[in-house]
């Protein structure tokens, strides 16, 4: 009769231990993780959960996890087992050129009603939804664990001994030589040393880099501050006086217009890239001065605004373009390189007699006219204007990240440890933006003080450094007493959406990035503080996002234009340049859009022919690939894409090169359930979203089979919580995926990106949000065939495998089958066979296919031609509204008047 429990106990035991086992491995993989990408840890987790379950039902334990729709594995059969938590990896963002004065986070990320980041809870009561349990954000299911309480010590892989090359000790000198394993390289060292890379982070920066060069270069930084042969331990301090010195200015208003006597020369150094030329022609309009000197380093990435810019200075005599062009990144010691460099250029231009150095981006405006800058600053001609932090120093290097070892290579700015701040020196740093004398630029690049010397070895190892090296080098010297704590600028901080850890694709770490202004914020640059504290520039401005508030601010500085000026409410911004830009440039699923938006724009230019079917003068042959992509905005609102492309007459044999505006059609629908229940305003559905600004960088929401769509909802602010559920089902009716969101009553915006295997099926997806199983709103979006792969015509192999859908049409790892009757969703034959038959299209099937997709979605709005057409009925570009080639006065560069000022 004891037999049983005895032998029980020792089932009990064994499992028990089997389970502590597991724990231990999955601490150990996890640890060793800790700053691997999201992506890789999370397979990591799911494998050793999965091996886990396994292991455990084989020693005979039958518990699953919870399944993620109770209701519905009631009504259908869902097979729990195969739940696992996720989360999917998140996409790079484009802005990646603006370094701000940012408050990083050791990779954490408050982003509440996402996927994205960690959860916050929330502040109301949970509404429980039709999962029968409260939702908070997305619901997930974690992976099979052992129960049982357990303490284990982390354990670690052995620790690899990589090989270090000779580096010697690298410095940003005035001609911004970045710390690249080549430069470093010294004659005359003796034999590479060798030594244990044995910390977590150096590890993890050496799986990641992608090529050997930056390997290498990694383990050379590494070795050499274990050696301790990297970093100044101590640094003299000049500065005559003890504490931080910052001198308090006013500014006169009234008496910036008064005549003075030697008034300061500007140097302003335009560090721009992206594509936004018609926006950086309007910041240029607005700060040139004929007596000023303008410097633009232009993005080595942005060949497109390369182009513009050098044609913008052939046309002044002050403006010039740096030779030479470098990819800066957001944190990177790269763009500290920069700035050395650009100071150094300008400091050997004997024809510039500058006296201050002012940098500023393509998202920069004036909030002050040049004549009232230029006041301010002869009245404080000897002073230097930058930003502290405050007076928190131990938080500020802790949140900067000044106390770890940071290197730049591969286009990211790898962490690989810990260090120590030199001793013997303040360390400060706020804002990298500035106005600094000739006299400090001078002394930073020239100098060969120990003060500086080691300032630019420390600094080339450290994230963020354009926001602190300036400061630190200003505070400990000998002009430390000229130090104005204010750099003149007004920064549309919002820490809760600007803080989104979206730089962690190029940066370890999380930073904070400024919003852009709207119209509303239009007071902020008249308030009653700027006699206090002056400022003369703002920052941020994007005129794809708002160009309104560019207008009205433009208007209050320097008058409103005339009546009847054309297109000031609308806005261009190139997309794709075929001159500067390699069409390999372009996804397949873009290109392929493209093809098919350009045969739109020929459909309707032989829609005027109707009757007439021997007439061929409007009837036009597709041919090549676009010239040039724009975007177009009217009054503030994204009306579709300008194609540009080339087009054979067919009456005359003629190739015409014609400009055709697609615009798309709101597939959004919204029932009518009680307005206390409903408070969905919109659904959108695409890719590249911009959580800190709320909106799609992929502004027309252009899918194809290997895109990784995230689904937007926006909400009106109510009382009490909702929990929503949202249901993603494909053009065969197969549920791709569903889960629950909770929507704090405040919540105005949620967003979530399914993990679903790719490829996705082509065709009209729709996409469902429900609250208790009653419909709240639903939107229809296509994910458009590829044309072409790998920008060849798409091959009948390749087709099937990007136009079948997933293997066994499983989206993600659990089925959703059972919700099919829940939803009213049926099994149609007839549709399953037509998508495996257009599958394997190719050629012109798949053409036909594709354009008769798009037709429900975007429509050929017009028309036009850039050069002479056989076609009667066909306008000239440039007398639309609508084109590229429309009048834009706004935008456009004038010779400067006798005021020495274009605007």
């Amino acid at each position: 009769m004891m037999m049983r429990p005895c032998r029980r106990s020792r089932s009990v035991a064994l499992l028990a231990a089997v389970a502590v086992l597991l724990l231990v491995q999955t601490l150990a993989l996890w640890s060793f993780s800790g700053l691997d990408s999201s992506a890789t840890r999370e397979r990591r987790e799911a494998r050793g959960g999965e091996l886990a379950r396994r292991r455990l039902q084989r020693k005979g334990d039958t518990r699953t996890p919870p399944p993620p729709l109770v209701q519905a594995a009631a009504r259908g059969q869902v097979h729990a087992d195969s739940y696992h938590s996720h989360r999917p990896k998140e996409k790079p963002h484009s802005d990646s050129n603006n370094n701000e004065n940012s408050v990083p986070r050791d990779f954490d990320s408050v982003d509440s009603n996402s996927n994205l980041g960690p959860r916050s809870r929330p502040k109301h009561k949970a509404d429980k939804g039709m999962l029968g349990k409260p939702a908070n954000e997305v619901l997930k299911y974690p992976v099979v664990q052992p129960k049982g309480k357990s303490h284990v010590k982390k354990s670690y892989p052995p620790k690899p001994t990589v090989p270090a090359p000779n580096v010697s000790e690298p410095a940003l000198t005035g001609r911004g030589e970045e710390p690249r394993g080549k430069a470093e390289a010294g004659a005359g060292q003796k034999k590479e040393p060798q030594c244990e890379i044995s910390g977590k982070e150096a590890i993890s920066a050496l799986s990641r880099a992608r090529t050997r060069e930056c390997r290498q270069q990694i383990a050379e930084v590494y070795c050499r501050h274990k050696e301790r042969a990297l970093m100044p331990e101590r640094v003299p301090r000049y500065c005559p006086v003890e504490g931080k010195v910052s001198v308090n200015v006013q500014w006169d208003e009234s008496a910036a217009g008064a005549s003075l006597s030697a008034p300061v020369r500007l140097a302003f150094v335009l560090v721009v890239h992206g594509r936004a030329s018609r926006q950086f022609n309007r910041l240029f309009k607005a700060i040139y001065h004929s007596s000023h000197f303008y410097y633009i380093h232009v993005d080595q990435r942005s060949d497109f605004l390369h182009r513009e810019v050098l044609l913008l200075a052939e046309r002044y005599p002050n403006v010039r373009v740096t030779p030479w062009r470098m990819s800066t990144i957001w944190g990177g010691a790269s763009l500290l390189s920069m700035y050395l460099r650009s100071m150094d250029d300008l400091l050997k231009m004997a024809d510039w007699p500058w006296d201050f150095f002012i940098n500023l981006s393509a998202a920069d405006y004036p909030i002050r006219t040049n004549d009232q800058l230029v006041g301010f600053l002869t009245k404080y001609r000897n002073m230097n204007f930058i930003k502290s932090h405050g007076r928190d120093t131990a938080r500020f290097i802790r949140k900067q990240g000044l106390d770890r070892l940071f290197f730049e290579c591969d286009t990211h700015m790898w962490r690989l440890g810990d260090r120590k701040i030199p001793e013997g020196i303040a360390v400060d740093g706020g804002s990298d933006w500035f106005q600094l004398n000739r006299r400090f630029v001078d002394y930073v690049v020239n100098s060969g003080d120990a003060l500086v010397t080691n300032m630019k070895r420390f600094y080339a190892y450290t994230l963020l450094p354009a926001e602190s090296f300036f400061h630190t080098v200003l505070e400990n010297s000998a002009l430390c007493q000229t130090m104005v704590d204010n750099n003149l600028r007004v920064t549309n901080w919002n820490r809760k959406l600007g803080c989104k850890c979206q730089y962690k694709h190029i940066v370890d770490w999380c930073g904070c990035s400024p919003n852009d202004f709207k119209p509303n914020d239009l007071p902020r640059f008249q308030s009653p503080q700027q006699a206090s504290r002056p400022a003369f520039f703002a920052r941020k401005f994007e005129a794809s996002v708002s160009q309104e508030i560019v207008n009205q601010l433009d208007s209050y500085l320097f008058g409103p234009y005339p009546a009847g000026t054309p297109s000031l409410q609308s806005y261009w911004e190139n997309l794709y340049e075929e001159q500067t830009d390699a069409v390999s440039g372009l996804s397949d699923a873009a290109l392929s859009h493209y093809h098919a938006f350009a045969r739109l724009g020929l459909s309707r230019a032989s829609s005027s022919l109707q009757g007439h079917p021997h007439d061929h003068s409007c009837r036009y042959a597709a041919m090549n690939h676009p010239v040039s992509v724009h975007l177009y905005f009217l009054s503030d609102q994204f009306q579709g894409y300008l194609l540009r492309h080339q087009a054979l007459n067919r009456g005359s044999a003629q190739v015409e090169t014609l400009e055709t505006w697609v615009s798309s059609k709101d597939q959004y629908t919204v029932p009518n359930p009680p307005p206390k229940v409903n408070r969905l305003q919109h659904i959108q559905v695409g890719t590249d979203w911009d959580p800190k600004e709320r909106l799609f960088r992929n502004w027309g929401g252009l899918l194809g089979p290997e895109d990784e769509p995230v689904a937007v909802q926006r909400w009106s602010r109510s009382q009490t919580n909702l929990t929503a559920t949202v249901v993603w089902i494909d053009p065969t009716n197969v549920i791709a995926a569903t889960y629950d969101i909770l929507v704090d009553a405040g919540a105005e915006v949620t967003h979530y990106r399914p993990p679903l295997t790719a490829p996705l099926r082509p065709g009209v997806w729709t996409l469902r949000v429900l609250h208790h199983w009653s419909p709240l709103g639903q939107t229809r979006f296509v994910v458009t065939p590829v044309e072409f792969h790998k920008q060849q015509p798409l091959q009948r192999d390749d087709a099937r495998r990007l136009h079948g859908g997933p293997l066994r049409n499983s989206y993600m790892e659990q089925s959703f089958h059972g919700l099919n009757p829940v939803l009213r969703l049926p099994v149609s034959l007839g549709a399953v066979e037509e998508a495996e038959a257009n599958a394997g299209l190719t050629g012109a099937p798949l053409r036909r296919w594709i354009d008769s997709l798009l037709l429900g979605h975007w429509g050929a709005a017009d028309v036009c031609s850039l050069g002479p057409s056989a076609c009667p009925v066909m306008q000239q570009c440039h007398m639309t509204s609508w084109s590229s080639a429309s009048p834009d006065p706004k935008s456009a560069l004038t010779p400067p008047s006798q005021s020495g000022r274009i605007r």
